[in-house]
């Protein structure tokens, strides 16, 4: 005897043996226990919710003859009456199918309704049932329309659709509609639990878990992975199997990309993303699973639990471990990332170089709240730690000498800017680096945010508060721009507090540009008798310079307004 697949197998006969739509089982039980009956329904929902089923077993309700021939409509048919037999074995005469995906002409639609004339022959009622309704054409869909609004009384129309917004509304507002919804995980693997027990199959309840959760909402992918599982391992389920089968990453490579990017370990993301790809695991599918860590994480922070079929104790205590080393804020930065990297990953020809990316986005935009936070506790950072902080905008891209102004943005409160004899030889060096175009994006950022500290014959030393420009390859580089001007120039790059940079000299004398622009505009008469007779007011940050941003070919003492 042919093996049959679970999915059919297993396929709910009666309305007591669906599982996850208990909604729209209520409704039509209630329907035929009361024989309130619809001429009309038309069941919506995604692939594998119960579509079809449902059909079948609204058919055999309406045409079940009982065990004794003597039934009429139910909720609960026999399933042993001419009747159920025959629409469970395909072959009800006036039970028909069909399918609009391949019959979606006007000429197959009326070869359908011709039949609609005729009464039944074995049971009580006719059912049309049409799958992927919504791919009709507009021509298939007129034909139809009296017929679907005023069918003889022993016909009934069953619509089934995945896309319900392609259904015209002339049609929809002649039916009743339900929408099947997508089952959640836990509903799946207690299916696949009572199927997998009555087969007599040896499985891991984390195995359970990963069928559950691939499934995505849908109970027949769910049964049609279990039977691709069950081939892969050998008639047993076993979690690495099959994780190694749904090429599902493992979750310690996902919990430790989070743990480095809870710490800042860039270094250390990156060497994860290698393992990841010497491992043949899916890029996509880490970025999914890290959206489902992250969702854990934001629930253990408000003090709640997931259900039994997201995870274990022990994960639950790591995933309560990691929540507490990172912030709520972070968190949901993390999560959106994630989420929205996934269509990144597409676009780029190396998947696993996106992914680096991807991650790394979150140590480029981490909040300052978190930046601050690490800055405070020196103590607690690990070796090699990049504490990232928010970066000025670069110039725009051709010009020679225009430093960027500060974003607008609230900044903590600072110290007074304190220049400095060796802050005005390192502003006139990064000016003719500019100038000359021999810096330009992160290695002109270190430039313009570091201040030197110390100078010697040969060892220039520079200091910058953001770890992220600290990197050798981006001092190498400006080394070497050095040396142009300065041959025996050795530099220097170290992470702290600075107080006299070239950018901070710029926006300090932006600012008290802005402040000369913001008096002499208040201080015009006629702006002040425009305000008196039209009870006028000045919008703020509405006064700007019709001068470029500050250069360093302008003084630095004060400009002209």
């Amino acid at each position: 005897m042919s093996y049959l697949v679970l999915a059919r197998k297993y396929r709910p006969k009666t309305f007591t043996e669906m599982v996850g739509q208990e909604h729209v089982v209520q409704a039509l039980t209630n329907a035929l226990t009361s024989q309130r009956l619809h001429h009309a329904y038309l069941f919506t929902g995604t692939r594998g919710v119960g579509k079809t089923t449902v059909s079948r077993i609204l058919a055999k309700s309406l045409n079940c003859l009982g065990a004794d021939g003597q039934g009429g409509i139910t909720a609960s048919p026999c399933g042993v009456c001419e009747a159920c037999v025959a629409i469970d074995a395909g072959r009800f005469v006036d039970y028909t199918e069909l399918d609009a995906a391949s019959n979606r002409g006007v000429d197959e639609v009326q070869q359908l309704l011709e039949q609609a004339v005729y009464k039944p022959v074995q049971g009580r009622f006719k059912v049309f049932m049409i799958d992927e309704v919504h791919m009709l054409t507009n021509t298939a869909f007129n034909a139809m329309l009296k017929t679907l609004e005023e069918p003889p009384e022993y016909l009934k129309f069953v619509l089934a659709t995945t896309d319900p917004q392609k259904v015209p509304v002339t049609v929809l507002s002649r039916c009743l509609q339900f929408n099947l919804r997508p089952m959640a995980p836990e509903t799946v693997r207690a299916h696949l639990e009572t199927i997998l027990s009555a087969e007599h199959i040896e499985r891991e309840p984390a195995a359970l878990r990963l069928l559950a959760k691939s499934a995505h909402g849908s109970m027949r992918d769910g049964l049609s992975l279990t039977d691709q599982a069950i081939a892969f391992g050998d008639g047993a389920l076993v979690e690495a199997q099959v994780r190694q089968m749904l090429g599902a990453v493992d979750d310690r490579y996902v919990l430790d990309l989070i743990g480095c990017l809870a710490r800042g370990e860039g270094a250390a993301v990156i060497a994860t993303v290698r393992d990841l790809q010497n491992a043949g695991l899916n890029a996509a599918s880490t970025l999914e699973q890290m959206t489902d860590v992250l969702h854990r994480m934001t629930v253990s922070q408000i003090g709640s639990k997931t259900s039994a079929a997201e995870s274990t104790e022990d994960e639950d205590t790591t995933i309560a471990s990691l929540a507490a080393q990172m912030p709520l804020d972070e968190i949901q930065l993390l999560y959106s990332i994630c989420l929205h990297g996934k269509a990144d990953l597409g676009l780029a020809s190396d998947e696993y170089a996106a992914l680096t990316m991807v991650l790394l986005r979150l140590l480029a935009f981490k909040p300052q709240a978190s930046v601050q936070r690490s800055a405070a506790e020196p103590s607690k950072k690990p070796e090699g730690l990049v504490v990232p902080v928010r970066v000025q905008p670069a110039p725009i891209e051709g010009s020679k000498t225009e430093i960027p102004a500060p974003p607008k943005v609230p900044e903590p409160a600072a110290p007074m800017l304190e220049t400095t004899p060796l802050g005005d030889v390192w502003f006139d060096i990064v000016a003719r680096l500019m100038t000359n175009e021999s810096i330009g994006a992160l290695v002109r950022e270190l430039a313009l945010q570091s201040q030197l500290m110390t100078k010697d014959a040969q060892v220039w030393t520079l200091q910058v508060d953001n770890a992220l420009l600290a990197n050798p390859v981006h001092a190498e580089k400006l080394q070497a721009a050095l040396q142009t001007l300065e041959p025996d120039a050795q530099l220097q790059v170290q992470t702290g507090s600075v107080v006299d940079t070239p950018a901070k000299r710029v926006a300090k004398a932006d600012n008290e540009l802005q402040a000369k622009l913001v008096a002499l505009i208040m201080e015009d008469a006629t702006v002040q008798q425009l305000m008196r007779e039209f009870d006028g007011r000045i919008v703020p940050n509405s006064i700007q310079s019709i001068l470029p941003p500050t250069s360093f070919n302008l003084t630095q003492k004060e400009h002209n307004v």
